[in-house]
């Protein structure tokens, strides 16, 4: 049973290592070459900015503002990670929590890194206080990494649709608050998703055991390939 459960987790653990260090190097480079221009906007980012300026929407707004709670500040970097951790382990998924908040807690230390490494400039229209360092962007990023480890956790269709859609939403309400760059939001969800598959290399076979066990069974997109 044991060599089965190593077995099963050896392609995941192969894809997650190839495809999160793809996006965490990709991510550093679109970092670097932004760092080189400058202050330098790319045209696309310009371009998004002031389509989302002449969208004027009290709803969205109000979305824009929900979303930039939940996704940053004390309750989306605490309290959400912190939660969760505390679901898992009540189900009695231990190591699902553990993996949890270290991706968490990975993907903010590389955020703050990369912020401070390549320090660009927000959008001089934000309408919200934010820290310094647009890209990549945090809220983003946090939106990636929950929704991948979601996704390495409890692998189904739906909540691939719903991590996806919510990784969307963070990043049009980042860049309708004009808090960041178009580009800050593809870097941002970037780093999520590749530190999240990173940090999950190491955790493959304890979370596969845990998935193995749990009950009742239910088909994942895996048994589905």
């Amino acid at each position: 049973m044991e060599t089965k459960t190593k077995d099963a987790a050896t392609l995941p653990r192969t894809t997650f290592l190839v495809v999160g260090v793809v996006l965490v190097v990709a991510s550093c480079v679109f970092g670097y070459v932004i760092f080189l221009r400058g202050e330098s906007p790319f045209a696309v980012d310009i371009w998004w900015n002031e389509l989302l300026a002449a969208w004027a929407s009290p709803i969205m707004l109000g979305l824009s503002r929900v979303m930039n709670f939940l996704g940053g500040t004390w309750f989306g970097v605490i309290i959400v990670p912190l939660g969760v951790a505390i679901v898992l382990v009540l189900v009695k998924r231990p190591w699902s929590a553990g993996y949890f908040l270290a991706a968490e807690a990975a993907s903010t230390g590389a955020v703050q890194v990369m912020k401070h490494l390549f320090g660009r400039a927000r959008p001089e229209d934000i309408i919200v206080l934010s820290d310094a360092g647009s890209y990549p962007s945090g809220h983003v990023a946090n939106a990636a990494t929950i929704a991948t480890a979601a996704v390495v956790l409890f692998p189904r269709l739906w909540v691939v649709i719903v991590g996806a859609v919510w990784v969307f939403t963070m990043a049009l309400t980042r860049t309708y608050l004009h808090a960041h760059w178009l580009s800050d939001t593809i870097g941002g969800a970037m780093v999520g998703v590749g530190v999240a598959l990173l940090i999950a290399v190491p955790f493959a076979v304890p979370l596969a055991r845990e998935r193995a066990t749990a009950l009742p069974p239910v088909p994942s997109l895996e048994s589905r390939a």
